[in-house]
Parts: structure tokens; C-alpha cells; sequence
């Protein structure tokens, strides 16, 4: 059975990295020509734009890994129906589960590396990838954030702070910072030119001026730097400049916890966190759901059908989990249910698949 397992595996392994370098090479591909359409404007040049595209290589590895391995397993499993070794190890011994034991053993490996280039590899590398597009020659200062024409509002307890832009190097623009006392009066209005964060919870405020309200008048001070306490971190602000299904989990958790303290609204933070956990299980699910769809003869439709029907599969699986997430956000569903219900369902659909061909 160990050398039935290795086969098996080596066969889905190689045909799964030959469909994922040609997924890879296709979005690429789908990537340059966007950019070239960007090449000369503004100073970006054809360099930045390759640099572009391969930045954005770590975040389609992530994307396009469950649907690499439906059809890597699609086309080595049919192989075997096709070349009748299919029929051999059954008829030798080999049960339905020992295949796709053999199976889940290559796909385990493959859940884990998905998860690390979602958590690790994608997200710094999409952020450097924003900083390349804003970042060209004369674009350094260019605004890559901005929630509101009026510019980002965060509040923290009884303080409430405006800022009118974010920069590519998550420096801040027009910095006002209002403070209240517990009677709702406004007891302090400091404003700046700018701001930077030096370290976790502070941020170094430049040509700063602060207006102190009294009962009986007003104070006003300038200083050319101040340095200010708050728990917004870069990683709060990088949700505006990255979407937060490219996020990882730490700036993900950030988010929630901050905005939650706030009573404002996670819904679509908590949906890409469950996300984020859910997701390398999917692997482990089109290598199951593609054993059936392999299992009939020739006559049933040849390997380029079976290509064809493997894509679809994988097409129906993205973007059933988008309009769940979509949905969740719009009728404020449970997250874990919005993110879980696409993978429970293809659960399902194979589970039933492999019972219905067990008892043919």
C-alpha cells in the first residue's frame, strides 16, 4: 500500500504543479497587459510594472491553489481510469477511502503552503505592490488612502481624530484631534501638518497646534513636534490601501478589535479573518470532489471535458465564497457561517459523490 500511496501522490503532485505554473503564468500574463496600459503615465515606467507583477505572484499562488489541485487531481486521476491502473488497483485490493487517503496525504502539504503564502507571503508582498503602482518618479508624496471626502475619522474613547490622507509610506496629512470630556464638551482641538508613527501606539505629530477650552477662555500653543498616544497602528490604516481579504490575520485582529471597542461595525473584517482559516481547507476538499468527477470512462468525456468541468467547479467555488462574504456583509449574517457555508457545501456535494460512486 506504501508504494500505491506513493504513486498515487507523486502522479497528483506533478500533475497539480504543471496546471498551478500555467495558472500562475496565465494571471501573470492578465496582470502585464493591465499594466502596460499604465506604462508612461505619470512617470511609471516599464520596470515598476513588471516589478507590479511579480509582487503579485505570492497573492495568486493563494487565490489560485484549490483550483491547481481540482484539476492537477482531475487530469492524474483520469490518467489512471484512462490507462486502466485505475481499475487494476481496485480490482487488487485498493478501497475507494485508501485512494483517497493516498490523495489527502499530498493535500495536507499543499492546505498548509496555502495558508503560509496567505498569511505571510501575500500580504506584505500586495502591499509593496501598491507602494511600486504610487510610488514613481514626482509620486512619493501620492494619496493611496482616503475614507471620506472629509478625509479618515477614528475615535477612542472620548477622543475623536481627523485625518485627512494616508500616504504610500503610511505617513499622515492634516492630522485634528478633538477631545471631550465626559459631559460631551469639547475641551481640547489640536491640529497638525502632518504625522508619523514611531512606534505601537504613538505617532510624532509635526507643526502641531493645540487650542485648550476653558470656562472662562481659550489657550492656544504651538510646537513644532509632539509626540501622541493611541492604539491606531499602521495596520489599521493599511485595511484603506489593502483589501482586507488581503490582509493577515494580526492586521485582521487589529482591525476588529479596535473597531469593535468602538461599537462600529466588523462584520466584513470578521468574515475575511474566518476567511483566512477556512480557506487551505479548501484544498483538501476539490482533491475529494475531483475523485469522482475522474472515476468514469473515457467515453463519458475525455480529459479536456474534464479539465473544462474541473475549472468551472473551481470557478463556482470563488465566487460562491465572494457572494457569501458579499451577503453576510449586506444582511449582517453570522461571519462564521458566511465563511464556512461555500466549504461545508462542496463538503457535502463531495461527500455525496464518493458515497453514490462507492455503490455503483
Amino acid at each position: 500500500m506504501k508504494t500505491l500511496n506513493r504513486y498515487i501522490g507523486r502522479e497528483v503532485f506533478f500533475a497539480t504543479l504543471l496546471i498551478f505554473v500555467a495558472l500562475l503564468m496565465l494571471f501573470a500574463f492578465f496582470d502585464l497587459i493591465h499594466e502596460l496600459a499604465n506604462v508612461g503615465r505619470d512617470g511609471y515606467p516599464l520596470g515598476r510594472a513588471l516589478l507590479f507583477v511579480g509582487l503579485s505572484l505570492p497573492g495568486h499562488v493563494y487565490e489560485l491553489m484549490p483550483t491547481a489541485v481540482l484539476i492537477g487531481t482531475l487530469f492524474a486521476i483520469s490518467q489512471l481510469v484512462g490507462n486502466s491502473e485505475y481499475t487494476v488497483m481496485r480490482t487488487s485490493g485498493a478501497s475507494l477511502t485508501q485512494i483517497t487517503v493516498a490523495i489527502l496525504r499530498i493535500g495536507v502539504p499543499l492546505a498548509i503552503a496555502t495558508f503560509l503564502a496567505g498569511e505571510f507571503l501575500a500580504p506584505p508582498a500586495e502591499r509593496l505592490a501598491q507602494q511600486v503602482r504610487v510610488q514613481t518618479e514626482g509620486q512619493a508624496t501620492r494619496i493611496v488612502a482616503q475614507q471620506f471626502q472629509s478625509g479618515f475619522w477614528f475615535k477612542q474613547d472620548l477622543t475623536f481624530a481627523n485625518i485627512r490622507s494616508v500616504l504610500a509610506d503610511m505617513s499622515l496629512l492634516g492630522v485634528r484631534i478633538y477631545e471631550f470630556d465626559r459631559d460631551l464638551r469639547l475641551r481640547i482641538l489640536r491640529t497638525a501638518d502632518s504625522g508619523t508613527f514611531v512606534a505601537d501606539g504613538q505617532w510624532k505629530l509635526r507643526n502641531v497646534q493645540t487650542t485648550e477650552l476653558f470656562a472662562d477662555g481659550a489657550k492656544v500653543t504651538r510646537d513644532e513636534n509632539l509626540t501622541s498616544d493611541t492604539v491606531l497602528k499602521p495596520s489599521i490604516l493599511t485595511v484603506y490601501q489593502v483589501a482586507p481579504e488581503k490582509l493577515e490575520m494580526a492586521s485582521l485582529y487589529d482591525n476588529i478589535r479596535v473597531l469593535g471597542s468602538n461599537q462600529q461595525k466588523t462584520s466584513r473584517f470578521e468574515i475575511a479573518l474566518w476567511n483566512k482559516i477556512f480557506y487551505p481547507a479548501a484544498v483538501l476538499v476539490m482533491m475529494v470532489l475531483a475523485l469522482p468527477f475522474a472515476y468514469f470512462q473515457r467515453r463519458a468525456g475525455g480529459i479536456g471535458f474534464r479539465i473544462f468541468a474541473g475549472t468551472m467547479l473551481g470557478l463556482v467555488f470563488f465566487l460562491l465564497g465572494r457572494l457569501f462574504s458579499y451577503l453576510g456583509i449586506i444582511n449582517d449574517w453570522p461571519p462564521l457561517f458566511s465563511a464556512a457555508f461555500p466549504v461545508a457545501a462542496f463538503v457535502v456535494v463531495a461527500g455525496a459523490m464518493l458515497w453514490w460512486l462507492e455503490r455503483r
